[in-house]
C-alpha cells in the first residue's frame, strides 16, 4: 500500500507542533526567500499547505504554483490557506504518475524523501529532475542524522508511527545529498534546525 497521510491529515500539524515546536515550519521558511518574484514553482508533498502562507507572505502575487500532493485530506487544508493572488493548481496523485508539461523556477521538496525507500527516492528524482529548468533553484528540507542517539532513537519512532497510520515504506533515510551531487547540483545555501536534525539545502540546478 503506497504512502498516504489522509489519516494523519486532521493532526498532523499539532503533532508537528508538539514535537518539534516552529522548527519545521520555520525549516521551510528559511528556503522561501530563495523564491525569486513571478517565478513557476512545483511544491511536492505540501502536506496541510501552511508553506503556500509563508509564500504568500513573501510574494502576495505573481506567483503560478503547481501543488502536488497525494493525500486527498491534506490537499482540502491546502485548498483553504491563503495564496493571496498567486495561482495555485492543486494536484491529488503521487508525484511519479503526474506527467508535467513546463520547466519550473523552483521545486520545493519540504520532508518528502524521508518517507522513501533508496529505489523510490531513486524514480522520484529521476522523475523531477527534468522539470527543473537549468539554473533553476531546488529547495529541499529533511531529516538527517549527526551521530546524536536521540535523533535516532527520535527518526525510528517517526518511522514506526507513520508507517503504522500512513504507511509509508520507509525505515531509514534514503541518500538524499548523493542524488544532488550526482546530477551537479550546487550548494548555495544550507542550515539546519532543532539540533541539526533537520536541514534545509538551497541547491542550483
Amino acid at each position: 500500500m503506497a504512502a498516504n497521510y489522509n489519516n494523519s491529515a486532521w493532526f498532523y500539524d499539532s503533532l508537528a507542533g508538539l514535537v518539534y515546536g516552529r522548527a519545521l515550519i520555520n525549516a521551510q521558511i528559511y528556503l522561501l526567500q530563495f523564491v525569486p518574484e513571478n517565478a513557476d514553482i512545483l511544491i511536492v508533498g505540501g502536506g496541510t499547505g501552511r508553506i503556500l502562507e509563508e509564500l504568500t507572505h513573501l510574494h502576495p502575487s505573481g506567483l503560478t504554483i503547481t501543488y502536488v500532493e497525494v493525500a486527498v485530506n491534506m490537499v482540502a487544508l491546502s485548498r483553504k490557506r491563503n495564496a493571496g493572488a498567486n495561482q495555485v493548481n492543486f494536484i491529488t496523485e503521487a508525484i511519479e504518475n503526474v506527467a508535467l508539461a513546463i520547466g519550473f523556477d523552483v521545486i520545493i521538496t519540504p520532508f518528502l524523501f524521508d518517507n522513501f525507500t533508496e529505489q523510490t527516492l531513486q524514480k522520484v528524482f529521476k522523475h523531477l529532475h527534468p522539470q527543473l529548468k537549468p539554473g533553476g533553484l531546488w529547495l529541499n528540507t529533511d531529516f538527517q542524522l549527526t551521530g546524536k542517539w536521540w535523533q535516532n532513537v527520535l527518526l525510528k519512532t517517526m518511522f514506526a508511527f507513520f508507517k503504522l497510520i500512513c504507511h509509508i515504506e520507509a525505515s531509514a533515510l534514503p541518500e538524499i545529498d548523493s542524488k544532488f551531487a550526482r546530477n551537479n547540483y550546487s550548494v548555495i545555501a544550507q542550515k539546519t534546525f532543532f539540533r541539526d536534525f533537520i536541514t534545509s539545502t538551497a541547491y542550483r540546478k
